[in-house]
């Protein structure tokens, strides 16, 4: 398939690093490296971010609040990864807009579906923050949202594994990786690679999900070269 526009998705876990909690610089300007090489190669690319490094809206709610405050937390925690992540952007001189579905215009612009797209036009990176502005509704789903709103061609899913496997690959040495997969698949073997809500977003609207590893550097811009390891669910 032709890719020109491009939604990447990265957990808020995945910007630990090797910490337990909060933010890793190191590993923010990594994968900033490598959103930088894919967008010098002519890409348009939009981003999107979790905030489970800072806060979890199920983790509050479990501990007894709502599940609604508890969201709310979450979305204002993804917000500061999204200005973290422009910051380590904006230092490699790559152009970058964070835009969030919560109003707070004194760090960051309002999204609005027509102003990313023309951000996008212009070759600057949008990084989509506060997920889709509701609680109840994780970031995986924003993504597709977002994804679906901005005419990306495909949703790029970072994980810490190289894709999606028949049993987790950390429990289990011998799980197998599924190169190929139906959104049908993911719901009939319950997979767990994104929730439900969003799977069923992108099967309505043919959205295809790419889920690949960014432990290793250069996946990225190899996946969208189709020629690295991942997991493709259309």
């Amino acid at each position: 398939m032709k890719i020109h526009r491009v939604l990447l998705k990265v957990s808020g876990e995945f910007l630990m690093g090797d910490r337990e909690f909060g933010l890793d610089v190191g590993t923010i300007d990594r994968i900033a490296r490598e959103v930088k090489r894919v967008y010098d190669s002519g890409y348009e690319i939009c981003i999107v971010v979790g905030g489970g490094n800072i806060f979890r809206g199920v983790s509050g709610a479990a501990y007894g609040m709502h599940q609604a405050a508890a969201d709310n937390i979450g979305m204002l925690a993804t917000i500061m990864n999204a200005i973290a992540f422009q910051n380590s952007l904006e230092k490699q001189g790559v152009p970058t807009r964070v835009m969030s579905a919560i109003p707070m215009p004194s760090v960051c612009e309002q999204y609005i579906r027509r102003k990313a797209i023309r951000h996008l036009e212009k070759k600057r990176i949008v990084i989509c923050a506060a997920g889709s502005g509701n609680p109840y509704f994780t970031t995986d789903t924003a993504a597709i949202l977002r994804a679906l709103e901005t005419e990306c061609d495909v949703l790029m899913k970072a994980t810490k594994v190289a894709g999606v496997y028949d049993s987790d690959p950390q429990k289990n040495p011998g799980a197998i990786m599924l190169k190929t997969l139906s959104y049908k698949d993911v719901f009939d073997k319950d997979i767990r690679v994104m929730d439900q809500t969003a799977v069923t977003l992108a099967q309505e609207n043919k959205m295809p999900i790419f889920v690949f590893s960014l432990e290793e550097e250069g996946t990225l811009e190899k996946v969208l070269a189709g020629n690295g390891i991942c997991s493709v669910i259309s």
